[in-house]
């Protein structure tokens, strides 16, 4: 239905990488933005994220988040048309599946385990989580147990995010450059949040409270 929000997420078939080198991670980042067109994916042969023009588009979703690990994805999606969520998941499934099928000769099957998990965002503690949550996944390359990150690593931490290529963090808050993915406006809007109270509040949580969290809600 049209104003959903959902935390979409799938991870590889045995938990098998799904991103082997750079221009893996590069081809579904693009498919978040050439995807997400509701005629279809947008034809280009131009570089995305090499400064040219690329065709205006009509939405299916508006991407608030996205964070990519090895062997998983996150997505924190807006609905923009009834059953945009689905349709989007559904194409980058499937997209990603024959660009690696096709990268990798003589492979075929399954790239991704199962369905995306999709899962609406509609309680309050949902709604204060599921962003920070997302943004710093990607600890996980970096640090072995979050639980127990001390302040001075925490700012560490949020300074790695910052810099890590993969994620949307950067482009709220880093140099980014993939900044046409995300729209930032809307999620400061709907999460009722700004630059300022977000990073300190990222900062200052606690990683325990959120994986207590994960455990309740994903």
């Amino acid at each position: 239905m049209i104003g959903n929000i959902a935390h979409v997420c799938n991870r590889g078939i045995e938990k098998r990488k799904v991103f082997y080198d750079n221009n893996d991670y590069k081809r579904f980042v693009e498919n978040l933005f050439l995807l997400n067109n509701i005629s279809g994916k947008i034809r280009t042969t131009k570089d995305f994220f090499g400064g040219e023009k690329i065709p205006d588009r009509e939405k299916l979703v508006e991407v608030l988040k996205w964070s990519l690990l090895p062997n998983h994805y996150h997505l924190l999606l807006y609905e923009n048309v009834d059953g945009g969520i689905l349709e989007f998941t559904k194409r980058l499934g499937n997209a990603y599946t024959k660009y690696i099928n096709i990268r990798q000769e003589g492979r075929s099957g399954y790239v991704f385990q199962n369905h995306a998990k999709m899962v609406p965002i509609t309680d309050e503690r949902q709604f204060l989580y599921i962003p920070f949550y997302i943004d710093i996944n990607p600890l996980d390359l970096i640090v072995y147990d979050r639980k127990n990150i001390s302040i001075q690593d925490s700012k560490k931490a949020v300074n790695f995010l910052k810099t890590y290529q993969w994620s949307s963090y950067k482009d709220y808050f880093g140099n980014g450059g993939m900044e046409p993915v995300v729209n930032k406006e809307l999620f400061y809007d709907l999460f009722d949040a700004d630059p300022g109270s977000y990073q300190k509040e990222l900062l200052n949580l606690s990683t325990c409270e959120v994986d207590k969290f994960k455990e309740e809600f994903i």
